[in-house]
């Protein structure tokens, strides 16, 4: 009899253990994540920024020599990230791709024009700031048009500014809901040892010494879960820049190891307070009170 109850009790014991670990390592995952969007924010919008095109439509009568003056002008120029030459005939192939059908056979002539596509760089992307340059290109006697969709553009700097409060926002309401989960984990299961706790109090032993093998346990817990979560986390970091290179996570190692060291450090900080809050608290209740 005694020994199923001593396997019932070790069951009960890493039950225990499981969930405060599974609890520490969900939620720290979940704020690794929400650290890395806040980190790559602002790369995230400077490639949405960058993908913004001017297209820039030349004349007919264009001279050779003037359109790769423009080139070497445009690439030259600090606000360009990249600039494409596309000939009327190049853009006849891509248009007849896109819509199935040749438009050039149909209409007997060519109507596109000669073009400069132009992608900026993401501090530039303004409205204000892509009009100046615009009337500045336009300006050119061999340019005929400048175009860009200046509604997307607008709505852009507009969403990401919005977007950037919002993840600071919910990135301060997470950290504080994630400290309470933890919190509350780590208290349910020493909640089950209370009685535990008073009995050693009773028979003289002093609070820092009940206390001790409590926060050791649950902060080897908490280094546990956390590295569960970094593990997650590293397995998402890669799966990111496997399939969005363009975001050159692994570009800034230094601030990437950052976060994982926060994460971690967390984990074992919020154990530990968690844990002396916890076992504090039933410290001080009477006897009486522990049935409550």
């Amino acid at each position: 009899m005694s020994q199923y109850i001593e396997r019932y009790q070790r069951r009960r014991l890493i039950s225990s253990y499981f969930s405060v670990v599974l609890s520490i390592g969900l939620v720290l995952f979940l704020l690794g994540v929400l650290g890395l969007l806040v980190l790559n924010t602002k790369k995230l919008a400077d490639h949405f920024k960058e993908q913004i095109t001017i297209s820039i439509f030349l004349k007919d009568n264009a001279k050779p020599v003037e359109i790769e003056q423009l080139q070497k002008s445009l690439a030259l120029a600090e606000y360009t990230k990249s600039a494409n030459y596309v000939s009327k005939e190049d853009a006849a192939e891509q248009y007849s791709e896109d819509i199935g059908e040749n438009f050039v056979e149909f209409l007997g002539y060519n109507p596109l024009k000669n073009s400069v596509d132009v992608n900026l760089k993401a501090e530039f992307v303004s409205p204000g700031q892509i009009s100046e340059i615009a009337n500045e290109i336009e300006s050119k006697t061999y340019v005929d048009e400048v175009s860009y969709d200046q509604p997307l553009i607008s709505l852009l700097s507009d969403n990401v500014q919005r977007i950037s409060l919002w993840i600071l926002i919910a990135s301060g309401a997470f950290t504080f809901i994630s400290v309470l989960l933890i919190n509350s984990s780590i208290r349910l299961s020493i909640y089950s040892k209370r009685f535990i706790i008073k009995t050693m109090q009773m028979v003289g032993a002093t609070k820092k010494f009940i206390r001790r093998p409590f926060i050791w346990t649950n902060i080897q817990l908490g280094m546990l879960g956390a590295l569960i979560a970094l593990i997650a986390l590293a397995v998402v970091v890669y799966y990111i820049d496997l399939n969005f290179p363009e975001l050159n996570l692994f570009q800034d190692l230094i601030t990437l190891i950052g976060l994982f060291v926060s994460v971690f450090v967390l984990g074992v900080l919020i154990s530990w307070l968690s844990t002396h809050i916890a076992t504090q608290r039933f410290l001080n209740l009477r006897t009486d009170d522990l049935y409550y």
